[in-house]
């Protein structure tokens, strides 16, 4: 063999059922290795025992609890303090809050016997990206439907951003045209998928856009239990008034709503939809939650606000701004597509109704989404710090070196 050289295990379909095998066969040692990548039961929070839809198993794929500190951003309305939970830390290559929907997704399609996973979103689809990962960890195959601008969709997509991920992991990546992905609707191209995976003997699950469904809502149902024992265990005896959260699929909405209702927390909850208007919203949430009986309306649980903009995944010159400019004072990196609106929208409200939020103890939700800033590198370029050609005058050197 020569040097720098070696070899590489067999990757046939054949190796691929073995490391499936393999992956199972692990979980009980995961178990005892601190659970990561494994399977457990999972205990309900006493305030949600009366919601349908219960899971009995989680798969382990994020790094919780993720923390929460106080976010010091400028200007905010007297007394108002924003703290920040920062779910892009959840692990899982930068998947944020799709992680804790996926633990209960993913443990279904286990437990269902699939060997391989399909969904569908965006070109630049945060939670494709992140079902190909939690797919690829539990030893499952991904199968991506995603839509491009008519002009792009007979052609490769590239490797910018989530692309990049989604296809070194070696996702399947089937291409629709934006105008097609509306007249069918993604449960439709989903279900087309399906089907033509059962005909080839293939064992495929089906996971929603976003991962919102009665499941999936039980991702952010748990983090308010999470957020509940934060606060419990915290010296000051800290209580939030208020959440903040971007609205993407509704999700991640209908569970912090729900659970914010249900447990102690009793926060009021702020959406800010990225894509379609508030009523649209009102409606599906209220499907997410009607689908687990909890007999709440959606419009008592949660206050939905439109930030989308120029669109979904468009961005304004003043929005990247704002995520340059927040970045620079407080480190925080925000993405283009969810949390910069949402949180652009936030302090714009703050501004224009600074009575409505004084003296208020807000929590914002960080669902990550970084990888989308990759597809934005021409817009910012002109908003990036800048660089300069290193000063090595001789004298300097010279002195130095002796």
């Amino acid at each position: 063999m020569a040097l720098g050289t070696c070899v590489l295990p067999s990757f046939s379909p054949q190796a691929a059922v073995l490391r499936r095998t393999s992956t199972v066969a692990s979980a009980a040692a995961a178990s005892r290795i601190g659970g990561f990548l494994s399977s457990k039961p999972y205990a309900l929070p006493p305030w949600a025992s009366g919601l349908s839809h219960a899971p009995s198993h989680t798969f382990s794929l994020g790094h919780f609890p993720t923390p929460i500190h106080r976010w010091n951003l400028p200007n905010l309305p007297k007394g108002t303090e924003v703290w920040i939970k920062r779910d892009d830390l959840a692990g899982m290559q930068l998947s944020g809050n799709k992680a804790r929907k996926l633990e209960f997704l993913v443990a279904d399609a286990a437990a269902r016997g699939a060997d391989c996973v399909v969904t569908a979103g965006g070109i630049q689809s945060n939670h494709c990206r992140a079902t190909a990962v939690a797919a690829k960890y539990a030893g499952l195959d991904s199968y991506l439907i995603l839509c491009t601008p008519k002009l792009l969709v007979d052609r490769d997509p590239g490797l910018v951003g989530n692309l990049l991920v989604e296809r070194l992991l070696g996702a399947h990546i089937d291409l629709v045209s934006q105008r097609e992905f509306l007249k069918f609707g993604s449960v439709a191209l989903t279900e087309l998928l399906k089907k033509r995976l059962l005909e080839e003997g293939r064992r495929p699950y089906v996971i929603p856009a976003g991962g919102s469904n009665a499941l999936g809502n039980w991702g952010y149902i748990e983090a308010v239990r999470e957020i509940e024992e934060q606060i419990q265990s915290s010296d000051g005896g800290l209580q939030f008034d208020d959440i903040v959260v971007a609205c993407g699929s509704g999700g991640t909405v209908a569970g912090l709503a729900l659970g914010s209702q249900l447990s102690s927390l009793k926060a009021k909850v702020h959406a800010f939809s990225v894509c379609y208007g508030p009523k649209y919203f009102y409606d599906c949430v209220q499907g997410l939650i009607d689908g687990l009986q909890s007999g709440l309306d959606s419009h008592d649980i949660v206050s939905i606000e439109d930030a989308k903009g120029l669109g979904y995944a468009k961005s304004t010159g003043d929005e990247l701004r704002f995520v340059k400019d927040v970045a620079a004072a407080t480190g925080i990196v925000l993405d283009p597509v969810y949390t910069g609106k949402a949180a652009y929208g936030m302090l714009k409200d703050m501004s224009d109704n600074q009575a409505k939020w004084e003296g208020r103890k807000v929590l914002f939700v960080h669902t990550g989404g970084l990888l989308g800033l990759y597809d934005k590198v021409d817009q910012l370029s002109s908003l990036a710090g800048g660089w300069r050609r290193m000063d090595l005058e001789e004298p300097v050197l010279h002195a130095n070196l002796n």
